[in-house]
């Protein structure tokens, strides 16, 4: 079997009848080839599939095309989204990424890792953290590329930061039991320190309050399906009217939905249920969903740090991706 020779630029030179400077001067828009012959090559180019050798250009540019990743567990359920988003949006921009996972708190693999990031000749960084449990230390001046931060909270609040909307993702929840006739609202979430919990109960007390209401029960643990259930069966034990409940996360939904069941309250004619974090779309058939749940959307967060990497903003700061409301049978 003969394999056939990728196309070079001295072919398209060749066919175009100019020189190999000339081709690629053409190719790459200078001004100082006139525009007959820029259309030209460029037509001959097609024809042909010339395909530019990208480390020649990246010598002839002095940019490598290639985006740096920085992650914190890069394997984790959530960080995995965010990263598998900004690799997808990087290839769609024919950029290729190199990633270095590990501790970003860890001062020696951070230390490490930022070394050989440097030495790599990266157009730029984006540093993904593993939510807003943890605050990633600013590295941005150690590189003299642009770094983005995505699904973390940056000790430096001029770093451009994208996560998902955790304010709306409450919002969204409460608005949509409020709009399906609840009143009586309990919140069930993780330790209150937790910045994500504080904003999702932001956005949950900024619905209710539009429509004159307010939780009747508040209540923070841990982010286990445990707590869920533990949580249910105190409020039911103290006698806490309710007719729905807005869960942190998914998984404290299902200890609420199996918490209900226990006690022979029916979901979603006594009590409401939603989550966050559409869970279920990744681990169960969608035929066999169970809980209605707010998608944060982190393939998108991953996209848009991606984008703002190779196109910086001028601006600085938190950007918020806008989730979804995803319904299911407990609401």
């Amino acid at each position: 079997m003969v394999t056939q020779r990728a196309v070079r630029l001295s072919d398209v030179a060749a066919v175009a009848g100019v020189s190999k400077a000339t081709a690629s001067k053409a190719l790459n828009g200078s001004p100082l080839v006139s525009a007959a012959t820029m259309a030209r090559v460029r037509e001959v180019a097609d024809r042909l599939d010339f395909r530019p050798n990208a480390l020649a250009q990246s010598f002839a540019s002095g940019r490598s095309r290639t985006v740096g990743l920085l992650t914190h567990r890069a394997t984790a359920t959530f960080s995995r989204a965010v990263v598998m988003g900004a690799i997808l949006e990087l290839g769609r921009r024919e950029r290729a990424a190199l990633v270095f996972d590990g501790r970003i708190n860890a001062h020696h693999e951070m230390s490490e890792s930022i070394r050989t990031l440097q030495d790599r000749r990266i157009d730029g960084l984006l540093v993904v953290g593993a939510g807003y449990g943890r605050v990633t230390p600013s590295i941005t001046h150690q590189f003299e590329v642009p770094v983005t931060y995505a699904f973390a909270a940056s000790d430096n609040p001029d770093d451009s930061v994208f996560v998902p909307d955790n304010e709306e993702a409450g919002y969204l929840a409460a608005r949509h039991l409020v709009e399906g006739g609840r009143t009586r609202i309990a919140y069930v979430s993780a330790d209150r320190d937790d910045l994500a919990v504080r904003r999702r109960e932001k956005g949950m007390r900024r619905a209710l309050e539009e429509s004159g209401l307010e939780p009747v029960a508040a209540l923070y643990g841990s982010w286990r399906q445990e707590w869920g259930e533990q949580a249910v069966a105190r409020l039911l034990d103290s006698g806490t009217a309710l007719d729905a409940v807005f869960c942190g996360n998914d998984h404290m939904g299902f200890g609420v939905l199996d918490a209900l069941a226990a006690r022979g309250l029916r979901v979603p004619d006594d009590v409401a249920v939603v989550g966050v974090d559409n869970w279920e779309e990744v681990i169960v058939d969608q035929k066999l969903r169970r809980l209605t749940t707010i998608d944060l959307d982190l393939i998108r967060v991953g996209a848009v740090a991606a984008d703002n990497v190779i196109e910086p903003s001028s601006d600085g700061g938190e950007r918020f991706v806008e989730p979804k409301l995803i319904r299911g049978p407990s609401s």
